[in-house]
């Protein structure tokens, strides 16, 4: 994707801490130590003029790095809660962009900037007449996509699966499965009967096309991912989420948060395979409350999360300058 955009890529060598058996955690905290100086070496080499870390392990580093060598550095935490890299590199950051105002409690407000969830200008551009027809889909069928980030989710593969034909009876179905499902998945269409077959849409992985197979959509299924909070208000998508159960605390808080705006409901993982035809089932019945759901969904969009943190990349460096 860098390569893609254009934008020169240098990898450092790092690992996660939290969760893993002692003796990895150790291995990794060398590692860690390793990247630290990796990271100030690559700095050094094109002295920046502002950093931007968006969380996770690898980006401690980084912000630690950028610290040693004077260079200031905006976090943006996409979740409703910071992860353990983002609270163990905030101190060292000069600003910290946040997507919405309940989050600026975790630090101070010297630091804190409300920015909103920034997605793709596509997810804005497209709508579901044009999405439908460029992904060749019946224009006026009830549509559902499932998708479980770039790297799929096999629980909710397994659970689409065990219901296909009868989640194609409800709908047409554009399921994104993540590559190591794909070709799995798709040999399971050739298991309906024929007048189905032609209702499922399989892709393994979409990049650019992803705001249409989510624009093309009544409903999605999807896991609570942080993209979830800016994508689905983005298209005014109605959801049924299904929380990673291994994701500590931050896929039931953003799940909770848009349960309770009301542009979403919640299965659980465990439930999933019982629960999803009738959910689908019951939200297609009540057409009024999916229309409500998508006024909710589109209610927490935020069109100028991006240029925000842009101007404030800039405000950064400039007073650093």
């Amino acid at each position: 994707m860098a390569a893609r955009a254009q934008i020169p890529f240098q990898p450092i060598d790092v690992g996660g801490i939290r969760g893993l058996a002692p003796w990895t955690a150790a291995q990794n905290l060398v590692r860690l130590a390793k990247s630290v100086r990796r990271a100030r070496a690559i700095i050094r080499s094109f002295r920046p003029s502002v950093i931007l870390a968006t969380g996770g392990y690898v980006s401690a580093p980084v912000v630690w790095a950028g610290a040693a060598e004077r260079v200031p550095s905006v976090v943006y935490l996409p979740d409703l809660e910071p992860g353990w890299a983002i609270r163990a590199t905030a101190r060292w950051a000069t600003r910290i962009a946040v997507s919405f105002p309940e989050v600026s409690r975790y630090f101070r407000s010297s630091q804190v900037v409300v920015t909103g969830y920034p997605v793709r200008a596509r997810f804005y551009e497209t709508n579901r007449e044009k999405a439908r027809q460029m992904l060749r889909l019946e224009p006026n069928a009830c549509t559902v996509t499932v998708y479980g980030g770039s790297q799929g989710a096999h629980h909710i593969n397994q659970a689409v699966v065990a219901n296909l034909p009868e989640l194609a009876r409800q709908a047409q179905i554009i399921h994104i499965t993540g590559q190591s499902d794909e070709a799995w998945a798709k040999g399971q269409i050739d298991q309906l009967p024929h007048e189905l077959q032609s209702r499922v849409h399989v892709f393994g992985y979409l990049n650019e096309e992803l705001p249409d197979a989510l624009a093309a959509a009544d409903i999605a299924v999807a896991r609570a991912g942080a993209s979830s909070l800016g994508e689905l208000p983005a298209l005014g998508l109605p959801a049924i989420l299904v929380p990673y159960p291994f994701a500590g605390r931050h896929q039931e808080l953003n799940c909770a948060y848009l349960t309770r705006a009301g542009a979403a409901i919640r299965v659980g993982d465990a439930t999933l395979a019982d629960e999803l035809v009738p959910s689908v089932r019951k939200l297609f019945g009540a057409p009024e409350q999916l229309k409500s759901m998508s006024r909710a969904a589109q209610s927490l969009a935020q069109p100028q999360a991006a240029e925000r943190i842009h101007l404030l990349l800039q405000s950064v460096a400039r007073e650093a300058a």
